[in-house]
Formats: structure tokens, sequence, C-alpha cells
């Protein structure tokens, strides 16, 4: 049972996330030929307040 787990900043609309879930779910039917009910893709959203990169958090930038 594949499960792949996505972390992405807060503040993207539910239907970009929703598309987002639905492109990696096919990606992953389509590259490893497994069923559709066996595959789990699990959507983070961080704060960007708690995301940093270089030392500086989203929200600083």
């Amino acid at each position: 049972m594949p499960l792949v787990q996505i972390s992405v900043a807060e503040g993207r609309d539910p239907e970009t996330l929703r598309a987002c879930l639905q492109a990696v779910h096919n990606a992953v039917r389509d590259s490893l030929g497994v069923r559709d009910e066996s595959i789990r893709v699990l959507l983070t959203e961080v704060s960007p307040s708690l995301w940093s990169s270089g030392g500086v958090t989203l929200a600083e930038r």
C-alpha cells in the first residue's frame, strides 16, 4: 500500500489542494500499477511561521 506524504505552506485554496491530491494519486497509480483503493496520500499544511529555509521562516520572507 503506497503512502505519500506532502507538506506545503498554508495559504492555498481547497480546490488547488484537491487537484494536488488527485494528481499525486494518479501518478502513483500509473507509475506503480496499484489499485486506487490501496493508495494513501496525506497532505499537511504548515504555518509559514513554522517553515524555514536558510534560517529564515516563510513568514519572514
